[in-house]
């Protein structure tokens, strides 16, 4: 129950993904590819305050568990403002740091250009993000999933909209090409944010949980980071190998990078179901922890193991069957048709093993030992940019073969986060 509206909120925003991904592959090959590039820089501004969220969410699903109401509500004010802080110091080094990364990663001047461009614009929507991420994760402490699919709905309808008016210069709009998708993207994000502040007052639960913007809480920060840090850098790295494998993948030419680009948004859309399973097993298992039902923590995260497991059975078996209609999809390029269906059998096989690993990986996050996960992901993310240095950087592999990269990877996180549940060190852990 908890699973299918959160679900659902995370499929839609992925739907803003297969769009832009849809039109972008109309503009062209080079569009299509840079687009993977600055997707990924973007996502580890987003996984940021993701992390910062998640650490939020631990507490607040702990809060809720020990019915300590005042507590939670507290934690949502001082997020906001925390996450509000966090996303303009984020803004301000994006801008500084985006041309240097780019500049000194990326081998065609062409492909530098769009990069920074559209990063400079796409990041304005990350204040409004931020806090959509703070109130999504009070939504999923309290067990109010249902109330994350109206501004996933609401931004789908706004960037579907603004992508088509934007980058074709459709309806009186001006033709902004590449970077019309970026716009298209912040002005989605303010009405995300806006329907979600909104549902927060409009169902009244400002009167269960009392806002006070009056004074920011220097101490509860300082433990909300405490929890939330280990997690930022965990997906700073996680997402952060994502990057350099597009920026190794550039280096093996343009064909190579549009698929791959093809490839990602692909998986992004299968994995929506096993991610949802995650966060509702990272909110379950802090939420009987706070129960004092430890006890009960293994049987859930296996009982939910099989549920994901069971989801991305069918999710791959539908896309080995139809492996090339997915594809013609974004591209009408045959020849890219054709050069990306090994890989994207590659990855069907390798949603198997994330679909497990994901959801341990996150019944470890939910014990809030946030340290160890990022130990573990330190881990798993440089075993992972050790084969993509030596297949893709060095070797110059076949693109299927550098898509292995997410076998070692899900691999490495399934077996690590296995370990950890079974020496049973998470118990008594207070947050």
């Amino acid at each position: 129950m908890l699973a299918a509206p959160i679900s659902l909120a995370l499929l839609i925003p992925q739907l803003n993904f297969f769009t832009n991904t849809l039109f972008l592959g109309r503009l062209g090959t080079r569009e299509l590819g840079v687009n993977g590039i600055v997707g990924v820089f973007f996502l580890i501004l987003a996984m940021i305050g993701y992390g910062l969220s998640s650490g939020m969410q631990i507490q607040m699903a702990r809060r809720a568990g020990e019915g300590d109401k005042k507590g939670l509500a507290q934690l949502l004010t001082n997020g906001t403002m925390l996450a509000v802080l966090f996303s303009l110091g984020l803004m301000l080094l994006t801008l500084w740091l985006a041309p240097v990364l780019f500049g000194y990663s990326l081998d065609s001047a062409d492909n530098f250009q769009l990069s920074v461009s559209f990063i400079y614009v796409r990041v304005w929507g990350l204040p409004f993000l931020m806090v959509t991420q703070l109130f999504s994760a009070f939504f999923i402490a309290i067990g109010r999933t249902k109330l994350l699919i109206y501004g996933s709905v609401v931004a789908t309808l706004v960037n579907i909209l603004f992508d088509y008016l934007l980058i074709f210069g459709k309806g009186g709009m001006p033709h902004m090409g590449f970077n019309g998708a970026a716009v298209s993207s912040v002005i989605s994000e303010v009405f995300y944010c806006g329907t979600m502040v909104g549902i927060f007052f409009s169902k009244k639960l400002y009167r269960e949980y009392r806002l006070s913007f009056r004074q920011f809480d220097m101490e509860l920060s300082q433990r909300t980071l405490k929890v939330a840090s280990p997690l930022i850098v965990q997906f700073m790295f996680s997402i952060g190998g994502w990057l350099i494998f597009f920026i190794f993948i550039e280096h093996l030419g343009p064909q190579s990078l549009a698929a791959s680009q093809v490839l990602r948004n692909i998986f992004g859309i299968v994995g929506v179901g096993t991610w949802a399973l995650a966060t509702t097993c990272n909110t379950m298992v802090s939420n009987i922890i706070g129960q004092g039902r430890q006890k009960e923590v293994v049987a859930l995260i296996i009982k939910i193991c099989k549920l994901s497991l069971l989801y991305a059975i069918i999710i791959c078996g539908l896309l080995l069957i139809f492996s090339r209609e997915f594809l013609s999809i974004y591209s009408e390029d045959m020849s890219l048709i054709q050069f990306a269906i090994p890989s994207l059998h590659v990855i069907v096989v390798a949603t198997l093993i994330m679909s497990l690993s994901t959801v341990v990986f996150n019944g470890v996050v939910g014990t809030g030992n946030t340290v160890v996960n990022l130990t573990m992901e330190m881990s798993c993310v440089g075993t992972y940019l050790l084969y993509c240095f030596f297949i893709i950087r060095l070797w110059h592999s076949p693109l299927y073969i550098c898509w292995g990269s997410e076998f070692v990877y899900w691999t490495t996180l399934l077996i690590g986060s296995t370990l950890y549940l079974r020496s049973g060190r998470w118990k008594g852990k207070s947050i």
